[in-house]
C-alpha cells in the first residue's frame, strides 16, 4: 500500500467513497463509473450503480468502451486495482478519478451499491 502513504506519485485524482457518492450524485451525464473487479466479484460483492464492468486485465485491450469526452471514476474491492487502472487510463487520453478504498471502504461507509 505504498500509494496510500503517499510513496507513489499519481497523476490523477483520488477521491473517498463519500465525496465519490456525492460526485455520482450530481453527475449530468459526464461521468463513466467503472469496476474493475472481476465478474464474480462484481456479482457476488455487490457494484455500485450503473457501473461498467472492466476487469483490470482486460482494460488496456477494451479501451474503446469507454468515452474520452466523459470523467471515469474507477473503482475495485479495495483500492489497489483501481490505481493500476487510473494509471492505464490517464496514459491512454482519459480524465481519471481514483475511488480510494474500493467497495471495501464504499460498504463501510454504509453507501448505496447494487
Amino acid at each position: 500500500m505504498l500509494y496510500n502513504k503517499g510513496f507513489i506519485l499519481a497523476n490523477f485524482e483520488s477521491v473517498k467513497p463519500k465525496v465519490a457518492y456525492e460526485m455520482i450524485q450530481k453527475a449530468d451525464g459526464n461521468l463513466t463509473i467503472l469496476d474493475v473487479r472481476t465478474v464474480e466479484e462484481f456479482k457476488k460483492d455487490g457494484h455500485l450503480a450503473n457501473a461498467k464492468l472492466i476487469p483490470l486485465h482486460q482494460l488496456s485491450s477494451n479501451l474503446n468502451m469507454l468515452d474520452k469526452s466523459k470523467r471515469i471514476l474507477v473503482y475495485c474491492r479495495s483500492g489497489s486495482r483501481s490505481v493500476s487502472a487510473s494509471r492505464i487510463l490517464t496514459k491512454n487520453g482519459f480524465t481519471v478519478i481514483n475511488m480510494s478504498g474500493g467497495m471495501m471502504d464504499w460498504k463501510d461507509e454504509n453507501l448505496p451499491s447494487e
